[in-house]
């Protein structure tokens, strides 16, 4: 728990940690809690006609002032001063703006994600009884997709909304297709390429839908014949495909060998090396990254932070070292999803990232004294600030847990502006 303690305004000094008792919208800094920095934000607290503050002096770089040592000088007013005030007052009515745009950014590529999601709800239900109609539909999603990864500019991806219990197979098949396009085209593939990679990675689970659901959703640990069958869904998935002459035989290879390792030691058929094809190498990688962060039991869950590292240091002999490298230059050292701790001792979760600025991804910080609906989400570029560590959600205390509300699926979906 944070030390607190309550001093006048006349004791703070630069270093300490303070909050402010008043509302976000009566004084011109961005956020209610921030550690002082220079003597001009003393002198524009002093302005505000407050007499006390609070100080978090365990994130303070210097304790406050001593009551006997603070001198009653008068308070600084002046052209300086009104004209600092005003122009940050200015300054936070534009982030205000830019904060307003970011949002509407983001609720713009979640509806794209929503109908994306809701195609893939549609197409799966078909591919039982329409099956060409299923892969028809899907060939359109992806093409769609590709039409905006290939014709935006300043890409950036985003977080996601969380997915209903019942529908993880959906999320996690479009995430894992999503992300193997992204890698694929940082990869410098053709259109056909990442068109193929997107379509065998949205159908990679398939077979799974032959898998009765209570085998799926067992809690206790599955015997060997059971698990031996769910390891057959590549071939499963196959068997259903086949049903669709429409599938592409470069995107079959994909869901027989999402699971196969470079080593031999992956399944249904134990393949080695180049008896692999590249794309399904490419979509082994991401599909595990997806599982790390998702696996069956939610307590064995890595953040995504810890599952690229993870990745990194555990599969070199398994897994394609290009994929991976791209996968971790793509979503950078904080992946969206991330609750991370700031240089400014505050909390925040990483909502976005720019492909062009991956070390300053754009980020929610927990302010206690600004709604949630306000919260500020900013690029830490823009405020000269930087994540110090990632954290486990589950270290959060609970207000801060509520107020960032981590995802328990960690999904993306990628917005940009259109090229000219």
């Amino acid at each position: 728990m944070s030390k607190s303690c309550k001093i006048r305004v006349t004791q703070l000094q630069i270093g300490n940690f303070v909050r402010l008792p008043v509302s976000w919208k009566d004084h011109p800094f961005l956020f209610n809690s921030f550690r002082i920095k220079q003597e001009a934000q003393i002198e524009l607290i002093k302005n505000l006609g407050i007499e006390f503050v609070f100080v978090d002096l365990e994130k303070s770089s210097t304790p406050p002032l001593a009551k006997d040592a603070v001198s009653e000088t008068p308070t600084q007013k002046g052209a300086d001063l009104t004209a600092l005030t005003v122009e940050m007052n200015k300054d936070k009515l534009e982030r205000i703006e830019h904060l307003k745009k970011l949002r509407r950014d983001l609720q713009k590529t979640e509806q794209q994600f929503d109908r994306s999601i809701a195609m893939m709800r549609s197409l799966i239900t078909k591919l039982r009884n329409r099956p060409l109609n299923a892969i028809n539909d899907a060939k359109e999603l992806i093409h769609n997709i590709t039409d905006q990864l290939l014709n935006s500019e300043n890409l950036v991806l985003h977080l996601m909304g969380d997915a209903k219990d019942s529908e993880g197979i959906y999320y996690h098949s479009l995430n894992v297709a999503v992300l193997s396009m992204l890698v694929a085209k940082e990869l410098g593939w053709e259109r056909d390429g990442i068109e193929a990679v997107g379509l065998g990675a949205l159908f990679h689970d398939t077979g799974k839908l032959k898998i009765p659901t209570q085998l799926m959703r067992k809690k206790t640990p599955l015997t060997p014949p059971e698990a031996n069958f769910i390891k057959q869904h590549p071939t499963m998935g196959v068997d259903l495909l086949k049903l669709a002459d429409n599938f592409p035989t470069d995107a079959i290879s994909i869901v027989r060998d999402h699971h196969e390792y470079l080593d031999g030691s992956g399944y249904p058929k134990g393949l080695k090396g180049d008896a692999i094809s590249v794309p399904a190498q490419l979509v082994a990688a991401v599909n595990l990254y997806d599982k790390l962060c998702h696996p069956e039991g939610a307590e064995k869950a890595r953040t995504p932070y810890a599952a690229l590292g993870y990745l990194y240091k555990n599969f070199k002999d398994k897994l394609n070292n290009e994929a991976i490298g791209k996968l971790i230059k793509m979503l950078g050292i904080y992946p969206p999803g991330s609750v991370v701790e700031l240089s400014s001792g505050q909390f925040a979760m990483v909502m976005a990232v720019n492909l062009d600025k991956i070390l300053l991804p754009r980020i929610l910080v927990y302010d206690a004294l600004v709604p949630k609906e306000q919260a500020p989400i900013v690029d830490l570029e823009t405020e000269g600030l930087t994540i110090v560590r990632c954290i486990s959600p589950a270290a959060l205390p609970e207000k801060i847990f509520k107020y960032l509300s981590p995802r328990e699926r960690v999904s993306y979906f990628f917005g940009g502006n259109q090229k000219a």
